[in-house]
């Protein structure tokens, strides 16, 4: 059957007609152990202890990694020490050859790293390599740009690196949240230690192998693995200046409460339980689109996902049953076919996480819309993409962030309602607004709660843009210029 748009006929899949599979052939050498990175070379954790990482599209091991124990904290801070003073009186210019020789090597491995991440994290191949691995490399470009320039970027003003970071990533960008806090805490002269996320540390570990490879000097970036003991010695360590976490609210409290004895520079960002705002004379297929884009195609796995959607009354109707079709289409399975739009769930616990919060959004009255056609696969950690209806800003659903491809659906009459129910949420991480008003675009955008706002598009980043929340989203920015002043004195 063809559809008629202008002169041009677009084809109209019938029912049933499906995509052939696409598989990803690439397949990255995998090493069946990792040590810890520090001073510039792989090595056995002091304690010998070792957890397994887990391909969630399978739930087989790809490999053991390292737990850093106390004793290996210790040995990259004092590697990180010895390494910081050359490193800061290195000339701007020759820490961002190091930078750009990062970048080049990143763009040259693209896609194995796409392959690796995927594999790890279980995200559809073409979101690791569309967006995450080309970001990666930008990060790294970019801030190899400013540093030679940090004396211009803050008005003239004489400025020095703080010393050794330590930083902390989550899961649901590994590489990429790795190069965003690495690329402008090395431009500004400081040394590192990264502490990833327990169930995706492979790719900052082949980052490592990277590192190697540019002849990056020993110390100057150091890789300890583990849990979250280990992200707790990184960030309570008295050898350490400034600290970055992304994670959990409730974790980064505890890093805030830790760190405010000793006045320690800090950047946090946190969850958060983002909101679409439709008006009614928005381009209805193009907001249906950002929504997906928002919610679905990332699985929910962005902190800035838009989990919460306000639609206009008068349109909220039509709105929801196209929002219900272009579900239909969304294709979930093996994360290494190219078509895959919903990949697998991170971890066994964050699958019990997003089911236990879907019951109870049930148990709550909130409707559930899944209109998943084809059988998950039996193996691994999968979860169908749904959204609710019916619900009300006091459901679990509305209040608490899910991290999976689950879309609170609610509506409005005015603005006023729309801004007070968007705010509702001690959270305040990012928002989207959707008209064709541009008016109206800037009032309400001024008016929300929430350090990023995206109007008429949603969950598009660039490292020259700094992101970061408010509330209990977090505070202090990352990328940017912005980003710069967290890393210098």
């Amino acid at each position: 059957m063809m559809g008629q748009s202008g002169d041009t006929a677009v084809a109209v899949p019938s029912e049933g007609w499906n995509y052939s599979p696409a598989p990803e052939r690439t397949r990255p050498e995998i090493d069946s152990e990792y040590g810890l990175f520090i001073g510039g070379e792989f090595q056995a954790p002091q304690s010998d202890r070792t957890f397994n990482t887990i391909n969630p599209a399978t739930g087989q091991r790809l490999s053991r990694i390292s737990e850093a124990s106390e004793e290996d904290v210790d040995a990259a801070m004092a590697a990180a020490r010895v390494a910081g003073p050359k490193w800061a009186r290195m000339k701007g210019r020759e820490r961002g050859k190091y930078l750009f020789r990062l970048a080049r090597r990143v763009q040259e491995c693209a896609r194995e790293l796409a392959v690796l991440e995927t594999m790890d994290g279980g995200k559809p191949i073409k979101e690791s390599r569309d967006v995450d691995l080309p970001l990666v490399a930008q990060h790294f470009f970019y801030h190899a740009g400013w540093a030679d320039k940090l004396q211009w970027a803050f008005g003239g003003r004489d400025v020095k690196p703080r010393g050794v970071c330590g930083q902390i990533i989550p899961w649901n960008f590994p590489l990429l949240m790795a190069a965003w806090k690495l690329a402008p805490a090395l431009a500004c002269g400081n040394t590192v230690v990264l502490k990833p996320a327990e169930t995706t540390s492979l790719t900052a570990l082949h980052l490592a192998k990277l590192m190697q490879e540019i002849d990056l000097p020993p110390g100057v970036v150091n890789i300890v693995t583990g849990a979250g003991d280990t992200g707790r010695m990184v960030a309570s360590h008295p050898a350490v200046k400034k600290v970055a976490f992304t994670g959990s609210t409730e974790v980064g409290r505890r890093i805030m409460e830790e760190l405010a004895p000793r006045e320690v520079p800090l950047t946090l960002e946190l969850g958060g339980k983002s909101a679409n705002i439709v008006f009614a004379d928005a381009a209805i297929e193009q907001a249906i689109e950002g929504v997906v884009s928002g919610i679905w195609f990332n699985q929910g796995h962005v902190c800035c996902a838009g989990s919460r959607l306000l639609v206009e009354e008068s349109i909220l109707e039509p709105f929801v049953a196209a929002l219900r079709d272009r579900m239909a289409q969304l294709r979930v399975g093996d994360p290494l076919d190219k078509n895959t739009d919903i990949g697998a769930i991170n971890s066994s616990e964050q699958l019990d996480r997003i089911r236990a919060l879907v019951t109870a959004g049930q148990e709550e009255g909130a409707i559930l819309h899944d209109v998943q056609s084809t059988p998950l696969p039996e193996q691994g950690f999968w979860f169908p993409p749904c959204f609710f209806t019916g619900v009300q800003p006091a459901h679990v659903v509305a209040r608490e962030e899910i991290f999976g491809p689950v879309l609170a659906v609610m509506s409005f009459r005015t603005p006023e309602e729309a801004i007070r129910r968007a705010n509702t949420t001690p959270y305040g991480l990012a928002a989207g607004i959707w008209t064709d008003k541009g008016s109206k675009i800037f009032e309400i955008a001024s008016r929300m709660d929430a350090g990023v706002v995206w109007c008429n598009t949603y969950n598009q980043f660039d490292a020259a843009s700094p992101f970061g929340g408010v509330k209990e989203s977090g505070f202090g920015r990352e990328g940017g210029l912005q980003g710069l002043r967290a890393y210098v004195r």
